[in-house]
Parts: structure tokens; C-alpha cells; sequence
């Protein structure tokens, strides 16, 4: 795995800030980035909460280019993706109450699919790709061909999700995308954003994960991964759910429509 520095200037549109917060889950840090070629920039998720090292190198990287920060954009509610921005609790909707209220003079809106937002020498265009959470996204940079991915795809290994049905339908979205690059939330660049997101390699990378022969500690991640895939295949009619004895159990009783391909 090669190091991530804590800035990297990946073109003239994009700057990268790690968030210096290395973890299990986080591997290196989250990526944050910052998009533009004027004054006033997007910058693409925040990090974690209260990292100083991370605010430091933000404000160091602002004040060395001489830019502002006009529009923070996040991909989705995860604490390492929203505490730089103090959002607490990411509303998933409208109706959702956030656990500590910004200042009023802080807005937010609510991103849309297919939406666009513009700086000087960037428009960034929002697609909604469930499956890791329910309200991940992921944006385009259409000057570059650009994909910043969120936690959909990682720059290493393979995302966890909340639903397999759902976040496989993302990755074909991304692959229908063609991007010619991706920036991860996690992890290094993808240079070859085909072969990442190919779904097939992401169900072989799966299966992996559900292996019974792994170590024990690691049992209940993988009950919980084979759990996603029968709720999958019931969403698609190859399997069933029937209750016995009071517990789920999935059958193929040959009225469903089975492939061999699971």
C-alpha cells in the first residue's frame, strides 16, 4: 500500500487532504479534496471531527493558494466524512432532525440526483449511489473525467455496505460513468476504474469476505456479509424467505427464478 501524504496535488483542478485519521475502517485517513482552479473552491468531504492535524493542513493549503472554501459537499453521513464540517448527525432527508443545529448563517441544501455545482474550472455533478449508506453519493468532475467515489469504491480492498441489491445497482452506474480516474474516500487513486468497479470482481471479492475458514474473530463479519447476499437474491426472486420455527430461512423451491452465477 503506498503512503498517502498528507497533501497531494492530483491536477490542476484537484488538491487532496488526508484526514489524518488512520483506522481499521478508515485505512490511511479519510480523502478530502479540494476542487477548483479560482478563489472560491469546493471541498469535497471534511474528515473526522476535532483533527487538528487535518484543520492545520486545510487552512495551511487555503492560505498557501490564496482560495476560499464556498461550497462543502459531502458523500454520505459517516462520521469520518462529516465531522470536519461539526454535522453531527447527516440528515438523510428533510424530515430528519440533525442532533446540534448549525448557525442559521451556514446553509444546507439538500444534494439531488443529477445536480450540478460550479466554480471556476470545476462543474461537479452529483449521482446518487446507494448501498453503502442510503444517502451516498458520489460526484463527476466533467473537465477532467474525474469520479470521486466516496465510500462506494476504495482506493484498497472492497467497501462494506448496508445493501448488497442496492450498491451493486451503484457500481454498474459508476461503470455505465466510464470515468477515466477515481478519486476514493479512502485509500489511493484508481487508475484503472473498470477493472475496480466490474461487478463480478466486486461479488468474487465478497465471497471472499463470507469465508468460513477465515479467522474466528472475523465470523460475525462474515455471517453479516452472507446475510446481504441471501437479502439480495430475495430482492431478485432467486431465492425466498420463509419463517421456521420462528427464524428466517432463505429456499429455492424452483418457483423463483435461480442462476448459477449468485
Amino acid at each position: 500500500m503506498a503512503s498517502i501524504p498528507a497533501v497531494s496535488t492530483l491536477s490542476n483542478r484537484v488538491i487532496r487532504v488526508l484526514g489524518c485519521n488512520p483506522g481499521p475502517m478508515t485505512l490511511q485517513g479519510t480523502n478530502t479534496y479540494l476542487i477548483g482552479t479560482g478563489r472560491n473552491r469546493i471541498l469535497l468531504d471534511t474528515g473526522d471531527k476535532d483533527v487538528k492535524e487535518y484543520q492545520t493542513n486545510l487552512a495551511n493549503v487555503l492560505k498557501s493558494n490564496q482560495v476560499n472554501i464556498e461550497h462543502i459537499l459531502v458523500t454520505h453521513w459517516h462520521h469520518d466524512h462529516i465531522g470536519g464540517a461539526k454535522i453531527w448527525k447527516h440528515k438523510r432527508s428533510p424530515e430528519d432532525s440533525p442532533d446540534n443545529k448549525l448557525p442559521q448563517s451556514i446553509p444546507i441544501n439538500w444534494l439531488t440526483d443529477g445536480q450540478e455545482i460550479t466554480v471556476e474550472g470545476a462543474t461537479i455533478k452529483i449521482h446518487h449511489t446507494p448501498g453503502h449508506t442510503t444517502d451516498h453519493v458520489i460526484a463527476t468532475l466533467a473537465e477532467d473525467n474525474v469520479l470521486f467515489s466516496g465510500d462506494c469504491i476504495l482506493g484498497e480492498g472492497t467497501a462494506v455496505f448496508e445493501d448488497l441489491f442496492t450498491y451493486m445497482q451503484s457500481l454498474q452506474k459508476i461503470l455505465d460513468l466510464k470515468p477515466g480516474v477515481i478519486y476514493p474516500g479512502h485509500g489511493n487513486v484508481v487508475d484503472e476504474p473498470k477493472r475496480k468497479t466490474d461487478t463480478g470482481h466486486t461479488k468474487s471479492k465478497c465471497r471472499k469476505k463470507a469465508d468460513r475458514n477465515g479467522p474466528k474473530h472475523l465470523w460475525p463479519a462474515a455471517a453479516y456479509n452472507v446475510n446481504h447476499h441471501l437479502t439480495k437474491l430475495t430482492k431478485e426472486n432467486k431465492i425466498k424467505c420463509v419463517m421456521v420455527e420462528g427464524e428466517n430461512r432463505w429456499q429455492y423451491d424452483g418457483t423463483c427464478e435461480c442462476s448459477s452465477n449468485l
